[in-house]
Protein backbone atom coordinates (compact mmCIF):
# COMPACT_ATOMS: atom_id res chain seq x y z
CA UNK A 1 0.00 0.00 0.00
CA UNK A 2 1.22 3.52 -0.53
CA UNK A 3 0.62 6.22 1.30
CA UNK A 4 -0.62 9.61 -0.37
CA UNK A 5 -0.45 12.81 2.36
CA UNK A 6 -1.70 16.20 3.17
CA UNK A 7 0.22 18.39 5.97
CA UNK A 8 -0.77 20.95 8.10
CA UNK A 9 -4.04 21.59 6.52
CA UNK A 10 -5.70 24.58 7.58
CA UNK A 11 -8.94 24.80 7.89
CA UNK A 12 -11.59 27.00 9.82
CA UNK A 13 -14.53 25.28 11.43
CA UNK A 14 -16.89 25.49 14.11
CA UNK A 15 -15.38 22.96 16.96
CA UNK A 16 -15.49 22.96 21.02
CA UNK A 17 -17.78 22.76 24.01
CA UNK A 18 -17.50 26.26 25.72
CA UNK A 19 -19.60 28.72 25.46
CA UNK A 20 -15.72 31.19 24.14
CA UNK A 21 -15.56 28.03 21.25
CA UNK A 22 -19.36 29.01 19.78
CA UNK A 23 -18.95 32.40 19.42
CA UNK A 24 -16.27 32.13 16.04
CA UNK A 25 -15.33 29.74 14.01
CA UNK A 26 -11.63 28.04 14.68
CA UNK A 27 -8.73 27.28 12.74
CA UNK A 28 -7.40 23.05 12.85
CA UNK A 29 -4.92 21.84 11.51
CA UNK A 30 -4.99 18.64 9.87
CA UNK A 31 -2.41 16.02 8.88
CA UNK A 32 -3.73 13.22 6.62
CA UNK A 33 -2.42 9.80 5.27
CA UNK A 34 -4.64 8.12 2.73
CA UNK A 35 -3.70 4.87 1.96
CA UNK A 36 -3.99 3.81 -1.73
CA UNK A 37 -2.54 1.63 -4.10
CA UNK A 38 -0.35 4.91 -6.88
CA UNK A 39 0.74 2.07 -8.96
CA UNK A 40 -2.22 2.93 -11.71
CA UNK A 41 -1.15 6.36 -11.27
CA UNK A 42 2.76 5.58 -11.56
CA UNK A 43 2.05 3.84 -15.21
CA UNK A 44 -0.23 6.07 -16.59
CA UNK A 45 0.66 9.26 -14.92
CA UNK A 46 -3.01 10.36 -15.26
CA UNK A 47 -4.49 11.99 -12.35
CA UNK A 48 -7.57 10.08 -12.42
CA UNK A 49 -5.97 7.07 -11.49
CA UNK A 50 -5.18 8.56 -7.67
CA UNK A 51 -6.61 10.67 -4.91
CA UNK A 52 -6.17 14.03 -5.60
CA UNK A 53 -4.81 15.80 -3.03
CA UNK A 54 -5.90 19.22 -4.00
CA UNK A 55 -9.17 17.96 -4.64
CA UNK A 56 -9.31 16.60 -1.33
CA UNK A 57 -8.10 19.51 0.82
CA UNK A 58 -10.54 22.01 -0.93
CA UNK A 59 -13.34 19.39 -0.08
CA UNK A 60 -12.49 19.60 3.41
CA UNK A 61 -12.05 23.20 3.84
CA UNK A 62 -15.67 23.46 2.14
CA UNK A 63 -16.78 20.80 4.63
CA UNK A 64 -15.42 21.97 7.64
CA UNK A 65 -16.50 25.82 7.25
CA UNK A 66 -20.28 24.36 6.66
CA UNK A 67 -20.32 22.02 9.89
CA UNK A 68 -20.16 22.16 14.01
CA UNK A 69 -18.43 19.77 15.63
CA UNK A 70 -18.23 19.58 19.52
CA UNK A 71 -14.86 17.19 19.82
CA UNK A 72 -11.89 17.14 18.19
CA UNK A 73 -13.03 13.32 17.66
CA UNK A 74 -15.73 13.62 15.68
CA UNK A 75 -14.39 15.77 13.24
CA UNK A 76 -11.27 13.13 12.94
CA UNK A 77 -14.40 10.45 12.34
CA UNK A 78 -15.78 12.76 9.64
CA UNK A 79 -12.97 12.94 8.03
CA UNK A 80 -11.69 9.46 8.03
CA UNK A 81 -15.05 8.30 7.16
CA UNK A 82 -15.40 11.02 3.82
CA UNK A 83 -11.88 10.31 2.67
CA UNK A 84 -12.56 6.11 3.10
CA UNK A 85 -16.09 6.90 1.37
CA UNK A 86 -15.32 8.97 -1.32
CA UNK A 87 -12.10 8.95 -2.44
CA UNK A 88 -11.77 5.12 -1.90
CA UNK A 89 -8.45 5.30 0.40
CA UNK A 90 -8.30 1.39 1.99
CA UNK A 91 -7.13 3.23 4.94
CA UNK A 92 -6.78 6.39 6.55
CA UNK A 93 -4.74 8.10 9.10
CA UNK A 94 -5.74 11.71 10.80
CA UNK A 95 -4.72 13.68 12.99
CA UNK A 96 -6.42 16.72 13.98
CA UNK A 97 -5.35 19.24 15.98
CA UNK A 98 -6.49 23.25 17.84
CA UNK A 99 -4.09 25.66 18.53
CA UNK A 100 -3.35 28.07 21.05
CA UNK A 101 -5.90 26.40 23.51
CA UNK A 102 -4.18 26.16 26.81
CA UNK A 103 -1.40 28.39 28.39
CA UNK A 104 2.13 26.87 27.19
CA UNK A 105 0.35 24.39 24.84
CA UNK A 106 1.04 25.28 21.55
CA UNK A 107 -1.41 22.51 19.72
CA UNK A 108 -3.91 19.43 21.28
CA UNK A 109 -5.51 17.48 19.66
CA UNK A 110 -6.41 13.57 18.20
CA UNK A 111 -4.99 10.79 15.57
CA UNK A 112 -6.97 8.19 14.28
CA UNK A 113 -6.53 5.71 12.15
CA UNK A 114 -9.22 3.50 10.24
CA UNK A 115 -9.86 1.45 7.19
CA UNK A 116 -12.56 0.09 4.59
Amino acid sequence: MDIIFIEELRAETWIGIYPREKAMPQTVVLDIQMGVSTASAGASDDIRDTIDYAVVSERLREELAARHFNLLEKLAEFVATLILEDYAAQWVRVSVAKLGMMKGVKRVGVIIERSA
